[in-house]
Formats: C-alpha cells, sequence, structure tokens
C-alpha cells in the first residue's frame, strides 16, 4: 500500500492530462474535512469543516484546515462542493469566503440553508448552486453528478467529478441504512453504475472501517427511546448534535407519544431545527415546540428540553448544566440522554459532564449503557459490499484517522483492489492520478490554524505550548531594578507566583542566587538587559527544577534607571 513518507518535498507540476487530489484536512484525523481536486489550473473543493479541541488545546475555539497551498490561487476555484450539513464539513466555509466571498456553494437544499444561516451570522451572502441526487452539472472543468447517500443527517450526496484525466468519486460521510426515518436510501444502482463506467478514483468515508459487519438501522432507537420515556418520572433532557435530524425527529415522536412538550435549547439546535422544519425535513405536530420560557407553566413530567453538549464542550447548554452555571438546573429525578456517540478524543470531557449531571441526581442514558445512539458511517460489511459493487481502479481512504484509513485500505484489497492502488495518504500528501494509476507525489503545508475568539491563526503551537504551562505549572515573575551604566542592582529583586504550588515564603532561599548571577554579569561588563533577564530565569529555573521537580513558565523582567 502506498503511504507518505516524512522526506516528502513539495509536489511537482501537475503533469498535462492529470488529476490532483489535495486533502487539507480528515486525513489522520476525525473532523474538518476538505479536499481540493485540480485539473487544467482549476480547482473545485469538497467540503470545508471544522475540527473541535482537545484538551491540550486550551482557549480554541475551533480548528480549521490550513488554506495556504490555495491562499494565492482564489480565483481558480470554481466551487466548493458541500456533501452535507455537519460542522466537520461546512463548519470552515465562512472562514474561506472571507478570503473571497464569490466562491460559489454547491450542494442540497438542507445542506445549502445550513450553511446560508451560519454565513448570515458573519454576514456573507453566498451564491449557492442548489443540486439534487441525479444531477448533473459542469463547474469549470469538473461535470459533477450527485449521489444520494443515507447519514445521519438528511440530504447527504456523494459527488462524482468526471475530468479528461478520470472520473473520481467522493463519498462524503455515509451508511447503507436500509430502513432509513426518511425512507431514502444509498443509491446503490447509480453507485453500480458509476462502477461499470469505470471509477479511477475512489475516496471513502473510513470512520467505521474497523468495525465488523453491519450499522443497525436508525429506527432501532425508538424502542429504546420509548422506554427511557415511559420511565423518566421529571425532566427529560436530551443532547444531541445540532444538525442531527433524525435523531430529533424520533425524540419529537416519542415526546408526542408520551404527552410531553419540547423546547430547544441553544442558538444553534434552535437555528437548525427551525431551518429543518420549516423545509419539510422535521414533522413537528402542533402545539408540541413551546418556547423554553414557557416551561415554568408544565408540570416536570410534561417537559423535554432538547440541547447541545453530547461531546462534553465546556460552553455547550449541558456541560454549563452539569457545572450549576445554566438557568436550567438539574434536580433529582431528572433523565438525561446522550443522543451521540463519543468523538475520539473527547471521552474525558463527556465522562466528567456525566459525572456533574450524575451528582445532582440525574439518570444518565448514553451509549455506554442504552442503545440510544447508531452510527452515521458505513461500517467494515458495508464497505466491502460497497467496494464489489464499485470495482475502483485506485483507493484513497479518506475521514479517519490512521488506524480507520489503513483498515479501510485493507477491506479495499481484500475485494480486488490491488495493494499499491491503495493510496493511504493524509493532510496535505498530494496524490495524482495521471493514466489511470493514483499515486503520492509531494506535500503541501497542511498545519492546523486555530480560532480563538475573534483570532484566526494568530494562535500558533508555542502559545499553546505557553498556556499549556501555565495551566499545569503555573507561572513565576521576577522583577529587578539594575543601573543602566553599571548593571549593578538597585531594587527587587521581587518575586511574585501564581499556581506553581510554591509558598512565596520559599523564594527567600533563590534571591541570593539571582544577586550572585546578577553581580558576576556586571563584574564581567554584562549590562544589556536581555542578558540579564535569562541570567535571572535561569537561576530561578534550576532552583525550582532542583528543589521542586517542577518547571513553571518564568517571566523575569529587568528594568534600568
Amino acid at each position: 500500500m502506498s503511504h507518505p513518507h516524512p522526506e516528502l518535498g513539495p509536489p511537482p507540476k501537475l503533469p498535462e492530462g492529470g488529476l490532483r487530489i489535495t486533502p487539507l484536512g480528515g486525513l489522520g484525523e476525525i473532523g474538518r474535512n476538505m479536499t481540493v481536486f485540480e485539473y487544467g489550473g482549476r480547482l473545485l473543493i469538497v467540503d470545508c469543516g471544522v475540527l473541535f479541541p482537545e484538551e491540550e488545546q486550551p482557549g480554541v475555539d475551533l480548528i480549521l484546515p490550513d488554506f495556504t497551498s490555495i491562499r494565492d490561487r482564489l480565483d481558480d476555484i470554481d466551487g466548493i462542493v458541500l456533501t452535507h450539513g455537519h460542522e466537520d464539513h461546512i463548519g470552515g466555509v465562512p472562514f474561506l469566503l472571507r478570503e473571497k466571498a464569490d466562491i460559489p456553494l454547491i450542494g442540497s437544499k438542507l445542506t445549502l440553508a445550513l450553511i446560508e444561516a451560519k454565513l448570515q451570522e458573519h454576514r456573507i451572502r453566498p451564491y449557492t448552486l442548489e443540486v439534487e441526487e441525479g444531477h448533473r452539472e459542469r463547474i469549470g472543468p469538473f461535470e459533477c453528478e450527485f449521489v444520494a447517500v443515507n447519514h445521519s443527517i438528511p440530504d447527504a450526496l456523494a459527488v462524482a467529478i468526471r475530468t479528461p484525466a478520470g472520473m473520481a468519486v467522493h463519498t462524503g460521510d455515509f451508511k447503507m441504512d436500509q430502513l432509513p426515518l426518511d425512507g431514502r436510501l444509498t443509491d446503490l444502482p447509480a453507485f453500480a453504475k458509476l462502477g461499470e463506467e469505470g471509477i479511477d478514483l475512489l475516496l471513502v468515508d473510513s470512520t467505521n472501517a474497523e468495525v465488523p459487519g453491519f450499522v443497525p438501522p436508525e429506527r432501532d432507537i425508538s424502542g429504546v427511546l420509548r422506554q427511557v420515556f415511559g420511565n423518566a418520572q421529571k425532566r427529560i433532557i436530551v443532547a444531541s448534535f445540532a444538525s442531527h435530524v433524525h435523531r430529533i425527529q424520533q425524540i419529537l415522536d416519542a415526546a408526542h407519544e408520551y404527552g410531553r412538550k419540547v423546547a430547544f435549547v441553544g442558538r444553534s439546535m434552535v437555528r437548525n431545527m427551525g431551518i429543518a422544519r420549516d423545509l419539510g425535513y422535521l414533522r413537528v405536530p402542533a402545539g408540541l415546540v413551546v418556547d423554553v420560557k414557557t416551561l415554568e407553566d408544565l408540570r416536570d413530567d410534561e417537559v423535554v428540553l432538547v440541547c447541545t453538549g453530547s461531546q462534553g464542550e465546556p460552553m455547550a447548554a449541558l456541560s454549563r448544566m452539569a457545572n450549576r452555571d445554566h438557568q436550567i438546573r438539574i434536580v433529582e429525578g431528572d433523565t438525561v440522554i446522550l443522543a451521540s456517540s463519543l468523538i475520539p478524543g473527547n471521552e474525558n470531557a463527556v465522562y466528567r459532564v456525566i459525572n456533574g449531571l450524575t451528582r445532582w441526581g440525574a439518570t444518565v442514558v448514553h451509549k455506554g449503557n442504552a442503545k440510544v445512539h447508531v452510527s452515521g458511517h458505513a461500517s467494515a460489511g458495508e464497505l466491502l459490499y460497497f467496494y464489489n459493487i464499485c470495482k475502483p481502479k485506485n483507493l484513497m481512504p479518506v475521514h479517519g484517522e490512521w488506524r480507520h484509513l489503513r483498515a479501510n485500505a485493507e477491506l479495499g484489497a481484500l475485494t480486488g483492489v490491488p495493494k499499491n492502488r491503495c493510496v493511504i495518504a493524509e493532510d496535505g500528501v498530494v496524490v495524482d492520478l495521471v493514466d489511470g494509476i493514483a499515486k503520492i507525489v509531494g506535500k503541501v503545508q497542511a498545519g492546523y490554524v486555530y480560532v480563538d475568539g475573534l483570532s484566526v491563526g494568530d494562535v500558533t503551537e508555542t502559545s499553546l505550548k505557553d498556556r499549556r504551562i501555565l495551566g499545569d505549572e503555573g507561572i513565576i515573575s521576577i522583577f529587578v531594578v539594575v543601573d543602566s551604566t553599571t548593571g549593578k542592582i538597585v531594587g527587587g529583586p521581587h518575586i511574585q507566583a501564581r499556581g506553581s504550588g510554591i509558598e512565596d515564603s520559599a523564594f527567600s532561599a533563590v534571591i541570593p542566587r539571582i544577586e550572585d548571577a546578577l553581580v558576576k554579569s556586571a563584574s564581567d561588563g554584562v549590562v544589556d538587559p536581555h542578558q540579564l533577564q535569562q541570567l535571572a530565569r535561569r537561576a530561578v529555573g534550576k532552583w525550582v527544577s532542583d528543589s521542586y521537580r517542577r518547571r513553571p513558565m518564568i517571566l523575569p523582567v529587568v528594568v534600568e534607571v
């Protein structure tokens, strides 16, 4: 199997008649999916999503794909195809359109409605092209055919991209639920037809490639939800992704059956469910959904709250409820349902929320103790079936961590894709399809771009390292006044510490060391404040390390008078 090497350099010029594929996110990680296709000097982008931060990225709100490799080619972009409306596929679009607002967005009705609402908050009015399954659209030199796929959000699409270099098919996220709630199946006959025509490169969702068998139908959850609703004595609080329309539909159905009213909590949940209802993707019985402000007029056993926070996000509604930092306060007897899977890396945050909710007396129902979630991604059995239908000449697993990508490539090889045609790439690795053969040819910059408040890209790995040190080890500041001519100390040293776990009185032991170091430097004629700061930092750092085995951030300040 072809895989990247650390010695990869910049890619050569794309051969005439070749198709270049550059993933800028989603390979080696779950999130920020973005793939750039290039033919004849023109670019087509499939998806532009975000990745949510982990604990070792304190203060970060979102992580974007790195647009560096295409930033000077924005005029070459003919469009952005959006496969579906999840944040890890559309969340980065506003940040790309900030750089060029008239790049066309192509997607299904619900997908475009969700991104348009998001762009409205950024005050961007996009140019959009609505497509449906079966449609063919020429987007620059790319002829795109859209195929229905089943996922955990309605209106998901795969895209077949035809060029003179061959046909590439990108599945987006998909599964093969044979009993979907909306009756919209993954269009296997359409994929079979593409396979008969000849798929030169198949880019396939890898998230569940390690999971054997087939994903259970979404409707299997209904019975479990009805059981939970039937047993609940007080309020029911459901946490889900704000775009999981199918899951919310089942919650609404169960609430209606048990005579409860439903209130949506959180801006994104209210916005997305409003859009889904208005477009007919969410069926809401009259009078079922009420404003959260009216809940005080209802008994606890008549209430269902639907909110965000199933991944333990610190600022989401459920986390704030667990921390008693929300207008809705958890009380003894409440039932909380976490109706989502755990995104890798979020486990600790989620269990912290579960513990917080349990502490206040709630019964927490989650994937670990009840069947309240089924995946939206094809498992190994479905992928094998899919490969046998599509018969790709080359395979490139996408959307997954390394273990998922490799497992997916092995499934492809089992169905007859030659191992040297199973291309395992990662973010930034450039793959060229030339003369029917896909191979890795180089690498472009594709690092993390951090969003922190209004700042985009200003937070660096160095900044995060400093934040982690501050959070783990604290800070020690040293203030010294020296004579600008002689370098002798005329004031201080004064030391203050925060979060270091070291008593202020203990610093009396290190002050002589600082004084000795500065006196020696003055006698050597060293009077540069920067050099004196480094001397003070080293003296305190060595003392803290020797005495406490700690490494706090040390901030020396030397003032000349």
